[in-house]
Parts: C-alpha cells; sequence; structure tokens
C-alpha cells in the first residue's frame, strides 16, 4: 500500500487543520494507521491511531481530546482532525499503516511497514 500524506500548512495558536492520509491498494481497509510527527531536533513520536473497522482509535496523552482521528474505507483515506493548535504541535506529520500490528506495537513508529511522505504542521503563537 501506498500512502499520501496532506493538508497541512500554518495556523495560528487555537486553530484548527484536518490531515488527510490517502492509501493506493484495495486492502488498505484492513490496515491499522497510525499518525506521527518529529518536530526539529527531536524524535518521532506517536500521535494517534486507528484500527481497520474504525471502531478503535488511540491517542497520545498529549493530544488526547484535541485531535481526532477518523477512516472512510470508501475513499480509503484516514483523517487526523487537529483542533485548539499549540505551538507545540508544530512539526512534520507523517501517516503509517501496517496489517498486522498488535496493541502492544501500536504507538512505535518501527512497528508500521507502510509510510507515506510527511507534511509540514506550524502553530504560531
Amino acid at each position: 500500500v501506498q500512502l499520501q500524506a496532506s493538508g497541512g500548512g500554518l495556523v495560528q495558536a487555537g486553530g484548527s487543520l484536518r490531515l488527510s492520509c490517502a492509501a493506493s491498494g484495495r486492502t488498505f481497509r484492513t490496515y491499522t494507521v497510525g499518525w506521527f510527527r518529529q518536530a526539529p531536533g527531536k524524535e518521532r513520536e506517536f500521535v494517534a491511531a486507528i484500527r481497520s473497522s474504525g471502531g478503535v482509535s488511540y491517542y497520545a496523552d498529549s493530544v488526547k481530546g484535541r485531535f481526532a482521528i477518523s477512516r472512510d474505507n470508501v475513499k480509503n483515506t484516514v483523517y487526523l482532525q487537529m483542533n485548539s493548535l499549540r505551538p507545540e504541535d508544530t512539526a512534520v506529520y507523517y501517516c503509517a499503516a501496517d496489517s498486522q500490528i498488535i496493541l502492544s506495537s501500536i504507538r512505535i513508529g518501527t512497528s508500521y511497514d507502510h509510510w507515506g511522505q510527511g507534511t509540514q504542521v506550524t502553530v504560531s503563537s
């Protein structure tokens, strides 16, 4: 499966953005999809993930209550709605997918086999 992330941009603190991760491949609906981010000089970190059915999702504590992950398996797209953005959310955001990831590995980037290119999110204060 190939992934294409989009939707990044420049926004003021308190604003919102919606990222999209569009995938190719008929089996995308069977994949768990995660969002990760990497800020300059920092390690990549987990943001959110959603299971294949869309019924179960996971969030980093730092974004819980502000971000929402969802998916449309007809459109082969996963979304990350980001609200109440803060300057510390500034990073390159990546989507990743894997068909066999287990719960204990869902927050670990190296557990995902497929990655999209990043999309830059910049939040100004």
